[in-house]
C-alpha cells in the first residue's frame, strides 16, 4: 500500500469515541431490555421527625460523631469544625435550628458530610443514610419547620415515611447571610 491509499483510509476512519458509540445491540438483546428497567437508588437520612433526600449528584460521606471545635460566639446549632482532610467543615446541628422534637432515635449520632473542599457541611444525623428505591412522588407537603420549608421542592413517600428534597446548598448559604432568600 502506497502513501495515498494509506492517507485515504486513514481520512475514512472514525474518532475513537464515534467508533465507540455508533454501536447498537441487535433487537431483543437483555442489553437492550435493562437499559430503561435500571432505577437509581437515593439515598437519605433522618433528623429528629424529619426525613432528607441526599441530593443525587451530591458527594456525601458518613462517620462517627466525631469531637468538634466548637466556635466561640456562635449559635448553639453550629456544633463547632471539623478537620476532615485538611479542610475545616462547619458541623450544624439541625434539630436544634429547626426546633425539631425529640424523638428515639433510629441510631447512634452520625456526621453526615454534604459535598467537598470549600462547599463541604456536615450536619449530625440518626444513624447511617438509608437506601430508597421506590419513592413515590407526594402532591401536597404537610407543614414544614419555617426555616426549611424555603428549601423543600418535593415530597416522596416510601414505606409510609416522607423523604423531602432538601437543597442544602441555598439552606447553608442562608445561615451565612451568602444567599438573599434569607427566611
Amino acid at each position: 500500500m502506497d502513501a495515498p491509499e494509506m492517507q485515504q483510509e486513514a481520512a475514512e476512519w472514525q474518532s475513537p469515541s464515534a467508533a465507540l458509540n455508533r454501536f447498537e445491540p441487535p433487537e431483543g438483546t437483555l442489553f437492550e431490555a435493562s437499559q430503561g428497567a435500571k432505577a437509581r437508588t437515593r439515598y437519605g437520612c433522618q433528623i429528629g421527625t424529619i426525613h432528607l433526600l441526599i441530593g443525587m449528584n451530591t458527594v456525601s460521606e458518613v462517620m462517627p460523631l466525631p469531637v468538634l471545635a466548637p466556635v466561640p460566639n456562635t449559635p448553639p446549632w453550629l456544633k463547632g469544625l471539623l478537620n476532615l482532610r485538611g479542610n475545616l467543615v462547619p458541623v450544624f446541628d439541625l434539630k436544634l435550628l429547626l426546633e425539631l422534637e425529640e424523638q428515639e432515635s433510629a441510631g447512634k449520632a452520625m456526621a453526615l458530610i454534604l459535598d467537598k473542599g470549600e462547599l463541604a457541611v456536615g450536619i449530625i444525623v440518626d444513624g447511617f443514610p438509608r437506601p430508597l428505591t421506590a419513592l413515590r412522588s407526594v402532591q401536597h407537603l404537610p407543614e414544614l419547620p419555617r426555616r426549611l420549608h424555603a428549601y423543600v421542592s418535593a415530597g416522596y413517600m416510601q414505606d409510609d415515611v416522607l423523604w423531602l428534597e432538601f437543597g442544602h446548598e441555598q439552606f447553608f448559604d442562608s445561615l451565612t447571610g451568602t444567599h438573599n432568600d434569607n427566611p
